[in-house]
């Protein structure tokens, strides 16, 4: 195998008839292993690795999966993607997934592997964003967002007050705690900070589930992190919806950025599937303009909450009987 090599997989999610997974080849990825210390150069030594990178442009990938061998190559900037139909009934769970980068001659250059989410049949699912509802990250204003990047790690960085609980709710709300309802969480942010995210949610608390974020940034457009892909986070969230068209969704965005106009968008073109619509008010400046988007959600007949803090989203929940 090529050690300069490697092969990151995402979490993948679906169902027997429609399967998804995502990840990156690399011909040089700086290693990162984290380090949860308080140090502000310890922190930025880490944070500037993440984006150190060399994607491995048009190799050919193959993945393993229950039996199952299919082939594909990856896209100009490293990016792969495997959409598929499974050959035998998947059972609700995390499956395990291998995926190989091979040469022309089908040598292996090097092996990942990942895992795939195949949601119990529950009655809601939950789409959410992650920079300023779920984590303070200060996403308006770049300074400040780089701030906190830089001088905190997955350790360190705050979730907004009762967050976690209101998540955790949802998660076994008319369902059993053996088949929690599914997360999904969709960012702005980049695939550089996916591990960073995955250690973040888990040290908080947060629910399991599956992360789709944005495209891939190099190290000279660090400043840039989290400012692009609005168009993309749009279709993503349509690209759930595609998957489980018999579930009923919930999201969760904030008014910092595009969150109400996206969702107002999909709720316009998926109203039957969506259940209640989540903002939370971090710009009062936007709060009227915000408020005439929720009020077009709601001439839908879908539940919508402009929230200053998570304890009033989870009264409303409980009100409209998400949480029981």
């Amino acid at each position: 195998m090529n050690k300069s090599v490697s092969v990151k997989v995402y979490h993948g999610y679906g169902h027997t008839h429609n399967l998804v997974v995502y990840g990156h080849v690399f011909k040089r990825k700086a290693k990162a292993n984290q380090v949860y210390s308080n140090n502000l150069f310890v922190n930025i030594i880490h944070l500037l690795k993440l984006f150190i990178l060399k994607p491995y442009p048009f190799v050919k990938v193959k993945l393993q999966f229950l039996g199952q061998t299919i082939y594909n190559k990856t896209e100009g900037d490293g990016f792969f993607k495997f959409e598929w139909e499974a050959e035998t009934e998947v059972p609700a769970g995390w499956h395990d997934v291998t995926i190989e980068a091979l040469t022309e001659d089908d040598q292996v250059l090097n092996v990942g592997t990942g895992k795939i989410y195949v949601p119990h049949i529950t009655q809601y699912a939950f789409i959410s964003d992650v920079d300023d509802t779920v984590v303070i990250s200060h996403s308006a204003t770049i300074g400040r967002r780089l701030r906190e990047l830089f001088i905190k790690n997955p350790h360190t960085r705050k979730t907004f007050p009762n967050a976690p609980s209101h998540y955790q709710q949802l998660a076994l709300s008319h369902t059993s705690e053996n088949q929690p309802n599914p997360f999904f969480y969709v960012s702005s942010s980049e695939w550089n900070l996916y591990d960073y995210l995955i250690e973040t949610f888990k040290f908080n608390k947060l629910p399991d589930g599956a992360f789709l974020l944005n495209t891939l940034k190099r190290w000279k457009d660090l400043v840039k992190t989290g400012k692009t892909g609005h168009e993309g986070k749009l279709l993503r969230v349509m690209r759930i919806l595609d998957v489980f068209p018999n579930q009923k969704f919930v999201f969760f965005g904030d008014n910092s950025q595009q969150d109400p106009s996206i969702y107002a968008v999909i709720v316009e073109k998926y109203p039957q599937n969506i259940e209640a619509v989540y903002i939370r008010n971090i710009r009062p400046e936007k709060e009227a303009e915000t408020r005439l988007l929720l009020q077009k959600i709601e001439s839908q007949k879908v539940h919508a909450c402009l929230f200053n803090n998570s304890e009033e989203a989870i009264v409303h929940s409980k009100t409209i009987g998400l949480i029981q």
